[in-house]
């Protein structure tokens, strides 16, 4: 979690979000609060000490991608990769984007293990000869 007044590495993701400063009601009532939680800072926007992310599906793909294709775990699952993201960002529906994410990626579903029981054998049935 960033802590108010953190100094946050200025990178060009950073950049993208306070270009685009779109702020959803729930976001501006949790800002009005003015409580220690929420706060905007060079106009970035720290929810509950996350930096949210505004309704644009480029930066949340950009997050969602650089999250989960981590050079020293691999691929991670959705459990993990929501804990790893919100330890930073925070956006409206982002376990559900994290699903979607998961769901969409090749190699995580390749590798996916089946919880499933194995079907049994398959036994034709016994017809009269006649019919």
């Amino acid at each position: 979690m960033i802590q108010r007044n953190q100094v946050v590495e200025e990178t060009t993701l950073l950049k993208e979000i306070w270009q685009n400063r779109t702020k959803e009601q729930e976001v501006c009532r949790k800002l009005e609060k003015e409580d220690e939680q929420s706060w905007e800072e060079n106009g970035i926007v720290y929810v509950d000490g996350q930096i949210y992310i505004l309704n644009s599906q480029r930066i949340k793909e950009r997050i969602l991608k650089e999250n989960h294709e981590l050079a020293d775990v691999g691929h991670l699952g959705q459990q993990q990769m929501m804990e790893i993201i919100k330890r930073n960002y925070w956006w409206l529906g982002i376990k559900n984007d994290v699903k979607k994410y998961i769901q969409g990626c090749f190699k995580c579903q390749q590798n996916k293990v089946q919880h499933m029981k194995k079907a049994g054998e398959l036994h034709p049935k016994k017809t009269s000869e006649g019919l």
